[in-house]
């Protein structure tokens, strides 16, 4: 959708729009944009959870030509959302539109911590594919076979207390790494709920006008 079909769809969607330049018209087109961005964060909402329910089967049956097609539909269903929340930022700051340049910086907030939550989202689940590193499975690709039965395994090594520090490193910094960016997810969704709150504030008083 261009954004001239966004403006056109909610100049039609609002009947007072007609006349931009009176006080009414402009808090009319207001809290339809207002409520379009917390249905644009419920579809959102819908796709995290569509994205979480199929990593879960794909860490049961490592299906990961499904998984895969799943990533492609969340990601496009991600840029759309995001598509149509710059298009509104664009409406907020046009004066002869609407003119709210903070509702315009509090969308752009929104979408900086949903761009840092989807990032902390992949980076988990990349983390948790591969898995701790002393737990990760071994393959035997770089081994060498004399006979079919039989060959020199590459990852046969004699087990040395360097070895073992260097293991428990490996294991500590994957755990770090898990802990930082589920709690940045955790940070990004205190901060996007705390400027829905602010959207909602809005909402609220101008029904009430």
């Amino acid at each position: 959708m261009s954004a001239e079909d966004f403006q056109k769809k909610v100049s039609i969607s609002d009947p007072l729009a007609g006349s931009t330049s009176s006080s009414t018209g402009v808090a009319s087109r207001t809290l339809v944009l207002l409520r379009r961005l917390l249905e644009i964060q419920e579809r959102r909402a819908q796709a995290y959870a569509k994205l979480k329910r199929g990593f879960s089967e794909y860490v049961e049956s490592s299906g990961e030509a499904l998984y895969q097609k799943l990533c492609s539909e969340i990601t496009a269903e991600f840029n759309e959302c995001s598509k149509q929340v710059r298009e509104m930022e664009t409406l907020f700051l046009n004066p002869s539109e609407v003119g709210r340049a903070d509702l315009a910086q509090l969308l752009s907030d929104i979408q900086t911590q949903e761009k840092q939550k989807l990032h902390l989202t992949v980076t988990i689940q990349v983390l948790k594919k591969a898995g701790r590193p002393s737990e990760r499975m071994l393959t035997h690709e770089n081994c060498k076979f004399k006979k079919p039965m039989q060959h020199e395994c590459v990852h046969l090594h004699e087990i040395t207390e360097a070895a073992g520090t260097e293991e428990a490193e490996a294991d500590a910094e994957y755990d770090n790494a898990l802990k930082e960016a589920i709690r940045g997810v955790q940070d990004a969704v205190t901060c996007i709920n705390e400027y829905l709150e602010d959207i909602r504030y809005e909402i609220a008083a101008l029904e009430a006008d």
